[in-house]
């Protein structure tokens, strides 16, 4: 908005030319100022201070454009807030969220603001320089600090995928591990079952030898019961002296 007159077009643009020599002409003589111009003069050099002249080359001319120092009245600021809203919906500025576009419009128009405040009263216009300047420098400390935090969003976030994929991997070899250790241990069961086996047959073999001796040993000791018991004491009379 800044650089626009009350009516929205460029004001104050002189063409200078670059480079050229010209004749020299003879500087008119100075009217004694007015306390009216002295006041403008200031008022000028106020804005321009505020909102400093813009210089582009045509060619070979030299155009400088200035803001405008006329006053503005209630239809020039309802006719700024009709020219932000067009603007916003032909730009297509976002309504919510960061939006450089909005950002844009809007800081052009408060520095129309400042310029239709700066000609009524230069203090107020000054003071509203200061808030804006304040505002752009919170605005570019906010912004600072966005790139960072996405900075560092984006490192936590690729150091993540890593961890992720180191986790993956991880829980790749844990799973073969696991698969390792039931293969053992199926073999360790089955070792297990075998040695079990082998020792219940060899017990049983030993308990039916132990049985089969314990009956040989009755039917050897029963037999030599019944023999012994054929035989009568006197018929087995030694002499004492055999047995001293």
């Amino acid at each position: 908005m800044k650089y626009f007159s009350q009516q929205g077009r460029p004001l104050k643009v002189s063409p200078q030319q670059v480079g050229e020599q010209s004749t020299p002409v003879p500087t008119p003589p100075k009217s004694k100022p007015t306390s009216t111009d002295t006041n403008k003069q200031e008022d000028e050099e106020i804005l321009n201070a505020i909102l400093p002249p813009r210089e582009w080359t045509e060619g070979t001319q030299l155009w400088v454009q200035q803001v405008s120092s006329a006053p503005c009245t209630r239809t020039d600021v309802i006719h700024l807030e009709e020219l932000l809203d067009t603007k916003l919906q032909q730009r297509q500025a976002r309504q919510t969220g960061i939006c450089p576009v909005r950002r844009e419009l809007y800081s052009q128009c408060f520095d129309e603001l400042i310029r239709q405040v700066t000609i009524n009263c230069a203090e107020r216009g000054l003071l509203l320089l200061r808030v804006r300047d304040e505002i752009q420098m919170s605005i570019a400390a906010y912004q600072t600090l966005y790139e960072s935090s996405v900075a560092f969003g984006m490192r936590k976030a690729l150091q993540s995928e890593q961890g992720k994929v180191d986790m993956e991997k991880k829980i790749t070899d844990l799973d073969d591990e696991k698969l390792e250790l039931k293969k053992q241990l199926n073999e360790l069961k089955s070792q297990c079952d075998a040695i079990e086996k082998r020792e219940i047959e060899r017990r049983q073999i030993e308990e039916k030898k132990h049985v089969e001796e314990i009956q040989f040993l009755k039917r050897t000791n029963l037999q030599l019961k019944v023999t012994f018991q054929g035989f009568t004491p006197q018929k087995y009379i030694f002499p004492l002296h055999l047995f001293l």
